[in-house]
């Protein structure tokens, strides 16, 4: 229902009439809407580490070069997904309400894809300092594909905006790779 329609479009009375049930009986399966969205967003993250590990894995086994094909992986994923992929963003929790330990978990999962070619590229770096900079990058990709692929500035095409993020993601690792040294 959300790939479909988006967060916006989620009803209990409607995903309850599509599963065959009373609209009650929802509720003994999650606790509450946040839990669905949030269970919705733990099996699109899911679906995500399956991308991000494919590209992880495939072809040159440089680090620079994983990177970059796990930005692509990201940005083929949210466009391939992007209802479902809006919703891990768009959903907020009430501000009493904390994420559950096992939402926060299965995101953090998935910085071990940057943080582990990172690891690779800057030895000597703490953990916590690879930490940073894998939350970095991600943030400056996902930043790109969210303005490229919800359109907020000027439209940029799929194509281009891969070859975009390719090569902001070169240029942050030359860059890093030079201070370094």
């Amino acid at each position: 229902m959300i790939a479909d329609r988006g967060l916006a479009g989620l009803k209990t009375r409607d995903l309850a009439r599509e599963i065959g049930c009373a609209n009650g009986a929802v509720y003994n399966l999650v606790a509450d809407v946040d839990e669905l969205i949030l269970r919705v967003g733990s099996r699109t993250l899911l679906r995500l580490d399956r991308a991000l590990s494919a590209a992880e894995s495939a072809r040159e086994p440089s680090p620079q070069e994983t990177l970059v094909r796990i930005a692509l992986a990201y940005c083929d994923f949210a466009a391939e997904n992007l209802e479902l992929w809006r919703a891990l963003f768009e959903h907020r929790m009430a501000a009493d309400k904390p994420l559950p330990d096992w939402s926060i978990d299965d995101q953090l999962q998935l910085f071990r894809h940057v943080y582990q070619p990172l690891a690779a590229l800057f030895p000597k770096r703490s953990r916590e300092e690879l930490g940073i900079t894998a939350r970095s990058l991600f943030s400056a990709v996902h930043g790109m594909v969210a303005l490229g692929l919800e359109q907020k500035l000027v439209a940029v095409p799929l194509p281009a905006l891969r070859k975009e993020i390719a090569g902001l993601v070169r240029a942050m690792i030359d860059g890093l790779i030079a201070r370094a040294a």
